[in-house]
């Protein structure tokens, strides 16, 4: 009988806490940026946690530990649900964007590329942060 009220008043004290750690986490407000997982350069490398902040002309993804990308000139070329070997690593009902970006170098122009997952919600905001590049044109017939 006396095993019933410890469990209770532990269970009582437990659901306190939470409450409480609730409470203070609504009244901060939302985070900032797009919680995401990310791997450069793509399809190498491992996946790392961070976030993607779409400031107007400066998105740019910050990884929890580390130097952030930005991802000047940033276009989506590509998304895809993950394989059976990235669900291990990351979350299965994820989806996968691709994006080339130009790295800052000696010439300017080099390109790099990076897989930014994030969940089905999150998606349409990053799609708006990162527009989609343009198709390339099929060659047609030549015509003489």
């Amino acid at each position: 009988m006396i095993e019933y009220v410890f469990l209770a008043g532990a269970a009582a004290g437990t659901g306190w806490l939470v409450r409480r750690k609730q409470r203070r986490r609504q009244a901060a407000g939302p985070v900032a940026g797009i919680p995401c997982m990310a791997r450069q350069p793509a399809g190498r490398g491992r996946w790392r946690m961070g976030r993607v902040y779409a400031d107007p002309g400066a998105v740019r993804w910050v990884p929890r530990r580390g130097e952030p990308v930005l991802l000047a000139d940033g276009r989506s070329t590509a998304v895809r649900v993950p394989s059976v070997k990235e669900g291990i690593s990351i979350n299965p009902g994820s989806r996968i964007v691709t994006c080339a970006y130009a790295e800052p170098g000696a010439d300017g122009k080099s390109t790099g590329n990076i897989e930014i997952a994030v969940m089905p919600l999150d998606l349409r905001e990053l799609a708006a942060a990162l527009p989609q590049a343009a198709p390339d044109p099929e060659p047609g017939p030549e015509i003489p």
